[in-house]
């Protein structure tokens, strides 16, 4: 990839490790920046004048992978972002049910919960009613052994559900998902899901709570120790990004195999939009086949990725 005059940077696409090739369409895209002397500014520079580009290679490839890129901190990894000319979606009006913590106004935590706390497959925020399109992580320092990021193209989850659980598939189409959480009163980080009420709605009342849930056509529940049930309305199963090109977009995956802390029951977490439970044995073979398509982006300082939350 080459960019005009005045942002001139040599980028290159490369093949990276465990990288998947479905019929051309590679899964990650990665783009690897040839001189580690490049300054901060130059690359933002260079990202800028080929935003338009590398978002719609990220709803192509679902994910571009940046390498070698000069980027050290929460700011510079800011900097990065701002250049996409993308809008911003603050942590605190999301509905995220994850403790996270701001780095800048842009940047934050992925998560605060210990390592042992399991992250399964999810498209972001894909439990509420309100999602980014689009998302970034980046790797400031890599963990000292693991910590590699699972990715999923749900696109071609989508592909091999609709063949082999294709009536589970059109239920999720037809009728959408509810989910259910239990949100303490106060932030909880030892959970992957512990975010409180007070935070996730940005409220410092119940009155108030009970007010923007309506908001949101939530139905709700006050339970013991001032926490809060609350369950969304029918939200998508699947989505259709583009005519004929389908993804398996939801939290179905996360919310049956890992909302559990000590106030929620996975088995309680999610529905049909009409109120049946899910085939037990079609969810399996979903977590399955998921595991079978991801790809582990095993981080290097540095490293970005940018990825179209509606396909990944």
């Amino acid at each position: 990839m080459k960019s005009d005059t005045q942002s001139s940077l040599e980028v290159s696409a490369r093949p990276i490790d465990l990288q998947q090739d479905q019929d051309g369409n590679v899964f990650p895209m990665a783009l690897c920046c040839d001189h580690p002397d490049t300054s901060l500014d130059k690359a933002v520079r260079w990202v800028a004048a080929n935003k338009t580009s590398l978002l719609s290679q990220a709803t192509s490839h679902g994910t571009v992978f940046f390498r070698g890129f000069p980027l050290a901190s929460a700011d510079d990894f800011d900097a990065f972002v701002s250049a996409l000319g993308i809008s911003n979606f603050p942590y605190k009006k999301s509905l995220s049910n994850a403790v996270r913590v701001n780095r800048t106004e842009r940047i934050f935590t992925a998560n605060e919960a210990p390592s042992d706390v399991d992250i399964l497959f999810h498209h972001e925020m894909a439990q509420t009613p309100i999602y980014p399109e689009t998302i970034l992580f980046f790797c400031e320092k890599p963990a000292e052994q693991g910590g590699a990021t699972q990715l999923c193209r749900s696109d071609w989850l989508y592909e091999r559900l609709i063949v082999e659980c294709p009536e589970f598939i059109r239920k999720c189409e037809q009728e959408g998902l509810k989910y259910s959480s239990v949100m303490p009163d106060i932030d909880d980080a030892q959970s992957g899901m512990g975010r409180s009420w007070r935070s996730t709605l940005q409220v410092e009342s119940k009155q108030a709570a009970e007010q923007r849930l309506a908001e949101l056509r939530y139905s709700f529940e006050w339970l013991e120790g001032d926490c809060l049930r609350a369950t969304t309305p029918t939200l998508p199963g699947v989505m259709e990004v583009s005519p004929g090109r389908k993804t398996f977009f939801n939290q179905l995956i996360a919310a049956y195999g890992g909302w559990k802390d000590t106030r929620n029951d996975p088995a309680e977490a999610i529905r049909h939009g009409d109120g049946t439970k899910l085939d037990a044995d079609a969810v399996q073979r979903a977590i399955e086949i998921s595991e079978e398509l991801s790809f582990e982006a095993q981080w290097q300082p540095g490293d970005v990725a940018l990825i179209d939350n509606t396909i990944v």
